[in-house]
């Protein structure tokens, strides 16, 4: 799900969908309106699913989409490589997610993690 906003409202930490992926603003740059045009803003952001660095300049009143994005538990119900097995905590519905070899270690059987859905893309946040 998304939402539309102006580019001029939009801050750093938020979320916001640059070629079609939730990405993370992590700098805004405005520069002032010149004579013949209007004020830009530059969007520095950093994908949430994928790790990749994105950055558009767009004028300050355009409009751009906004994702959605929940922060659910899941309890780990089993863990086969880089495979695990999650049943949501609110609606009991089970799924699977791949996991980074350096995020295995840090979740075990029974365990209650966070992870993140937005566009339907889920990742696990553990930290």
């Amino acid at each position: 799900m998304k939402e539309q906003t102006e580019v001029g409202k939009l801050k750093e930490g938020r979320y916001v969908i640059i070629d079609d992926e939730v990405c993370v603003i992590k700098s805004i740059t405005k520069s002032k309106p010149g004579k013949h045009g209007s004020a830009k803003a530059r969007i520095d952001a950093i994908g949430l699913f994928d790790g990749q660095k994105r950055s558009i300049v767009q004028p300050v009143s355009a409009k751009i989409y906004v994702p959605i994005v929940e922060r659910k538990t899941a309890q780990v119900l089993s863990i086969a490589g880089n495979v695990v097995q999650l049943m949501n905590m609110d609606d009991y519905s089970t799924f699977e997610l791949t996991v980074p070899d350096e995020d295995i270690a840090k979740i075990k059987e029974g365990q209650e993690v966070p992870y993140l859905t937005g566009l339907g893309k889920m990742r696990l946040d553990v930290r």
